[in-house]
């Protein structure tokens, strides 16, 4: 079986590998591209679980890989691992890629539908699904998990997660809007529908205040820090309460839940669907 024998191998000391070994990362990465097997995945009770075989056998792909150059003939010069290459794609898998200098890394999945706008970059065992957007200058990190119908707004920045390899990786689920110039990092886990405004940070250090529940969600040693459904999340700021901090007038970074989704924000996010 794929698992233990990637498993055998990524727990193998050394840095030499036989013909018959790589031919077996390849049918890994195969997978991996296909959406067959991914870094993480949901459960039935609505948890999100981390393969950690998956994030073992990708990191073994960059134990194995020789540098070499990848520049294709153009003015460009890159040099990366043989094992990574680009993503290998034609118009037969109904992905936009729109001219104007993307890249896929191969060892990532981009289901039909997905728009990607340039310049984007989706890393190696990041799951992208149906009818994403990915706007320009967007980032999906490596093992990210990304939903369906989700909107990567321009500069969107979802972090990646390799090591530790049970650490679970960004998850974003279905139709979560994320705005302009936000990052979510960390393992920070999005549910669906959710909306973050443009310019909202969110990592395992960020409390989250929710003006609606009246509560606050932070990361615990137990679970990554979680964005409920339907949450609408705005960059905000908390005073400092030190003595200096009130003399200076300081506030620090917080975000904050002002609402939950509604026909109103369901109106004003559906022009995405007019563009893909």
């Amino acid at each position: 079986m794929l698992r233990e024998q990637i498993e055998k191998l990524a727990n193998r000391s050394g840095v030499s590998f036989t013909p018959d070994e790589r031919a077996l990362f390849e049918e890994f990465k195969g997978a991996l591209n296909r959406g067959e097997i991914r870094a993480a995945e949901k459960t039935s009770d609505g948890a999100w679980r981390v393969n950690s075989w998956v994030k073992q056998g990708i990191l073994l792909g960059f134990r194995m890989g020789v540098l070499t150059d990848m520049s294709g003939g153009t003015g460009l010069r890159f040099f990366d691992k043989d094992t990574y290459p680009l993503h290998p794609m034609t118009v037969a898998d109904n992905v936009r890629i729109v001219p104007g200098g993307s890249s896929i890394r191969a060892g990532s999945y981009i289901a039909p539908g997905v728009v990607c706008m340039p310049p984007m970059y989706v890393n190696t065992g990041a799951y992208v699904d149906e009818g994403t957007m990915i706007d320009s200058h967007a980032l999906v990190g490596s093992c990210a998990q990304i939903g369906k119908r989700v909107h990567l707004s321009a500069a969107a920045q979802i972090g990646g997660v390799l090591e530790p390899v049970g650490a679970v990786p960004v998850v974003i689920e279905d139709d979560v809007l994320v705005g302009g110039g936000c990052g979510v990092y960390e393992g920070t886990i999005v549910r669906a529908r959710a909306v973050l405004a443009a310019g909202t940070i969110l990592t395992g250090s960020t409390p989250v205040y929710d003006l609606v529940r009246e509560t606050i969600y932070r990361r615990t040693p137990e679970q990554p820090l979680e964005i409920p459904a339907g949450a609408v999340v705005v960059p905000g700021s908390r005073a400092v309460q030190s003595e200096r901090g009130r003399e200076w007038g300081l506030s620090i970074y917080a975000a904050v839940i002002v609402k939950y989704r509604d026909e109103k924000t369901q109106n004003s996010v559906q022009l995405e669907d007019y563009l893909r």
